[in-house]
């Protein structure tokens, strides 16, 4: 793909923030989100922008102008940066900065499936680095760059290359070793926790467009008195010129605390207040010993060929995890386009704690309709969990419709 393309849009609603049953006053705004898309191809992105919410009402007379918990805090001008990409997947090495959604690092069992802007308040920029070298290949990301939050990384290798030889097929048998740590110190202050995790992968069927894989791994809590877990599973990918599946099923061992996921599509909200009813932060939440079966289904299909990441007829992300003593979590993404593309249906939920007390629940949806060469109709809504300075979780929603301009035509 030769030459560099560019977008340029503007988004123009009207958004209110809403209060819980409870009580509390609503807050109305104009909200204005420019942005700026640059795609050099495979090997360079850059999309900038991020939203400004100017007060029509509500908030008090000393709120000022800007919702100021917006851009309060040093890691919220992050926001600015929503994609910077360098490399491609067969680079060397690759860079990833800007909002992290439904992120995974590598095996998944320390890092999956989180977003590092559940927090309604904080916006920070993520970043994730890769780099490879002979048989070697690592993995490393920040949820913050501008604050002293969670980080990591995963180092694999690749057992076939380092004792026979650079094979016909790369990462067939792999070994590999990962740690997170999070400092707690933005997005609100919440206690440091630290976790490692040993895994293993064996590719056993590979056809074209096609492989079937086995994985086994053990982790644990340095520090955490014999916390620790153990997991065993299969996955299936596929992949073709209109489809791209990836399918996951594990069963997990959980003992003294620790899971496989820790940080995981809630951790943003959970590490200041977990799901149940200890009000406690989720390092020092109680969490039963037991088993769980876990099943992960990311599907990304599209009627004439996938091309850039809006180019789906159909996005599909679902993860749901079982638990032997009751509880259940879900969580998950649907998006499709209709009508040659000009209509967009997204909805997406999270379900935690399902079958026990204090079970939470955050649910969204949006529509983008296309009426004309360049402008489009927007309207979405959904349920939020602010957090107080104590930590507790107050629960809020909101609804937005308006108005968008761009030259993606």
């Amino acid at each position: 793909m030769g030459g560099w393309r560019y977008l340029t849009r503007l988004e123009a609603s009207g958004l209110a923030l809403l209060p819980s049953s409870g009580g509390g006053e609503a807050k109305r705004y104009a909200q204005l989100t420019p942005m700026l898309v640059v795609d050099g191809g495979e090997a360079f992105g850059l999309n900038l922008g991020a939203p400004v919410r100017l007060r029509l009402g509500g908030g008090g007379s000393s709120a000022g102008l800007v919702r100021r918990e917006d851009w309060d805090s040093l890691s919220d001008w992050g926001q600015v940066v929503h994609a910077l990409k360098i490399g491609s997947d067969t680079s060397p090495v690759g860079l990833w900065v800007g909002a992290l959604e439904g992120y995974s690092l590598l095996s998944g069992h320390l890092v999956r499936r989180y977003t590092n802007r559940a927090n309604p308040d904080y916006h920070p920029a993520g970043a994730s680095l890769t780099g490879a070298l002979g048989p070697f290949y690592v993995e490393a990301f920040a949820s913050d760059v501008l604050g002293a939050r969670l980080a990591g990384a995963q180092a694999e290798v690749d057992l076939q290359h380092l004792f026979a030889g650079p094979p016909r097929q790369k990462g067939r048998y792999t070994l590999g070793l990962s740690a997170v740590h999070d400092w707690g110190q933005a997005g609100g202050v919440a206690p440091p926790v630290m976790l490692a995790h040993l895994d293993g992968t064996a590719v056993v069927v590979v056809r074209p467009g096609f492989e079937l894989h086995v994985l086994g791994g053990w982790g644990g809590r340095p520090g955490g008195g014999g916390a620790w877990g153990a997991v065993a599973g299969v996955g299936a990918d596929a992949l073709s010129p209109t489809l791209d599946m990836k399918l996951r099923l594990e069963v997990r061992r959980q003992h003294g605390g620790f899971r496989q996921g820790y940080f995981g599509p809630d951790y943003e909200l959970g590490r200041l207040s977990a799901v149940g009813t200890s009000g406690l932060p989720q390092a020092q939440a109680p969490f039963p010993d037991g088993f769980s079966t876990y099943a992960e289904a990311v599907v990304a299909w599209d009627g004439v060929r996938l091309g850039g990441l809006l180019q789906r007829h159909l996005s599909l992300s679902l993860g749901a995890e079982v638990f032997g003593w009751g509880r259940v979590d879900v969580d998950g993404r649907l998006a499709t386009q209709f009508a040659n593309r000009n209509l967009e249906v997204a909805l997406s939920g999270l379900a935690l704690g399902l079958g026990q007390p204090g079970a939470r629940h955050l649910y969204s949806g949006q529509v983008r309709w296309r009426f004309g060469h360049k402008l489009y109709a927007l309207a979405e809504g959904g349920t939020l969990l602010y957090p107080n300075a104590d930590g507790a979780l107050r629960p809020g929603a909101y609804a937005s419709l308006g108005l968008g301009v761009d030259n993606a035509r």
